[in-house]
């Protein structure tokens, strides 16, 4: 028996796995769940069903599409069982309907709030005008590559004088752009933008909002980014 797909199966199998990920988020109520997770927590169903603005019934309903459709993944502990999506891949191609959706809309109808534009979440690292602020430094002091995708010998160095924890031969990308959806422009993705936002987190800079993208920078954080990234919040 043949187990090799002919061109035309694995091309229908592609074509099809596309549209089952186009009608997954063709939604308004599934796209609510799937922003609310781009703040990279875990949530539970009902913490979900509230965002949503929907009945429990029917957010089981659209989480078992989300789910069925490989766009999240599903956590159980104990009795309890938390959603986030499925992978930092899914999260950039979210970003990335963000960014191109507000290109689309009226000019005059684009009104992104200004504590979201200032500083929030981007899955799991920081996004917002701050974080691209920081993207250019770090590219202009040669942190990182010109493009973004690896860290620099003295990056690395300046990193880890941050008390940065991270791996420079982790499987994952060390380091990535990622277009900023409000600011047009880029901020660090990748394993470092992760590290720098918990540990943002962890030394008291940032604040984060329980069910919200938004973050606020306090005064402790506003110095730390002055001194390490010379930038006036």
């Amino acid at each position: 028996m043949n187990n090799y797909k002919t061109k035309t199966e694995y091309e229908h199998t592609l074509e099809s796995a596309i549209a089952a990920v186009g009608a997954a988020i063709a939604d308004i109520s599934r796209v609510k769940i799937l922003c609310a997770l781009m703040d990279g927590r875990a949530w539970t169903a009902t913490e979900l069903s509230i965002v949503a603005d929907i009945s429990a019934s029917t957010t089981s309903s659209h989480l078992s599409k989300l789910l069925s459709s490989g766009l999240i993944s599903v956590i159980s502990r104990g009795k309890y069982r938390y959603f986030r999506l499925a992978s930092d891949d899914i999260a950039k191609v979210i970003e990335n309907l963000m960014s191109f959706s507000t290109v689309h809309v009226s000019q005059a109808k684009i009104t992104t709030p200004e504590h979201l534009r200032k500083a929030r979440t981007c899955y799991n690292h920081l996004a917002g005008e701050i974080a691209v602020k920081i993207y250019q430094v770090l590219c202009q002091e040669e942190w990182i590559t010109k493009d973004g995708t690896e860290i620099t010998e003295f990056g690395d160095k300046r990193f880890k004088l941050m008390g940065l924890n991270f791996q420079a031969k982790h499987s994952r990308n060390i380091c990535c752009p990622c277009l900023d959806w409000s600011e047009r422009r880029f901020h660090l993705g990748g394993q470092i933008g992760s590290a720098l936002l918990n540990h943002a987190q962890t030394q008291g800079w940032i604040k984060r909002h329980q069910g919200y993208r938004e973050v606020t920078i306090n005064e402790k954080g506003n110095k730390a980014f002055a001194q390490y990234f010379n930038i006036t919040i």
